[in-house]
């Protein structure tokens, strides 16, 4: 398959993928706080890659462990903390839609930190993008008027980390193997994440309860496939396409995510619908050659 169509059908299934990702934290913060979310996320996509994938360890390069670290810090462990701490005030709509900041982020971040070239047509992609979020966010803060947009900055700053982690990839980790980063920047982080796990007193109070067990479920679901598997994609990604198209998943995600808080009973303006639509308008130009 060709780097140009495979790139496309990755960005199509991560953003079916983590556009899912906000109702399964939603079902996941029934049962448990906001932090025992974020570590049994961590934990498990952590647990079940090393089973399924420990051999890509080796092939690592030495050289590049505090990149990796830095990977799995801004890639994978903060921003499992973040967006479970948003959730746990914000709807899993709202939520998704703040998520279309990363590809924002990162070109700001890349063009004065990592000095990439980007050419106008991304930029007012990008600016376009940014447009129709807005109409997403105010029309959402209308129509949700109890909502606490206090929690909205935990989203920003899970954005922001990804968007560092998006142009590190690409500048110091693009000879790697997707998967070798993968595994090497969640192992690094099982034994914090236990540990802040067992803090929580999650292990002694966890009763088997019928409720407990279906969000622990959720919860797994959203650590195998929403991170684990999720994440050697967009990997993947990075290596055959660039930072501002691998970002600019996030701004398919909020369509899904949106989708899945209407199924569930979330409310909707229709001026949201046109913010979707500018948004896509948006992802098209960044994408364009």
């Amino acid at each position: 398959m060709q780097d140009n169509y495979k790139r496309w059908v990755f960005l199509f299934f991560l953003s079916l993928i983590w556009g899912s990702s906000f109702i399964l934290m939603k079902r996941g913060l029934e049962s448990f706080t906001a932090v025992q979310v974020g570590a049994l996320r961590v934990s498990i996509a952590a647990t079940t890659l090393l089973v399924f994938g420990y051999k890509h360890l080796r092939i690592i390069s030495r050289k590049n462990v505090i990149q990796l670290f830095l990977a799995g810090l801004l890639g994978n462990f903060l921003p499992a903390f973040l967006f479970a701490k948003a959730q746990s005030q914000l709807d899993s709509g709202i939520t998704g839609i703040l998520n279309s900041l990363v590809p924002l982020f990162t070109v700001i971040i890349g063009i004065y930190i990592f000095k990439i070239k980007v050419k106008s047509i991304q930029v007012l992609g990008i600016v376009i993008g940014l447009i129709g979020t807005l109409i997403l966010i105010f029309k959402g803060a209308e129509v949700n008027t109890d909502t606490n947009y206090y929690y909205t900055l935990f989203v920003v700053a899970a954005s922001i980390s990804y968007a560092f982690n998006s142009n590190l990839l690409k500048k110091y980790l693009y000879k790697e193997k997707a998967l070798s980063i993968t595994v090497s920047a969640f192992s690094m982080f099982l034994i914090p994440s236990l540990i802040i796990l067992f803090s929580t007193g999650f292990f002694s109070e966890y009763t088997f309860h019928p409720q407990q067990n279906s969000s622990l479920m959720y919860i797994a679901i959203l650590a195998i496939v929403g991170t684990a598997i999720s994440v050697a994609i967009f990997n993947q990604l990075i290596k055959i396409s660039s930072p501002i198209f691998a970002s600019s998943v996030t701004y398919l995600i909020p369509i899904i995510a949106v989708s899945w808080a209407v199924f569930d009973g979330e409310s909707l303006h229709w001026m949201q619908f046109l913010g979707t639509g500018v948004v896509l308008s948006g992802v098209y130009m960044v994408n364009r050659r």
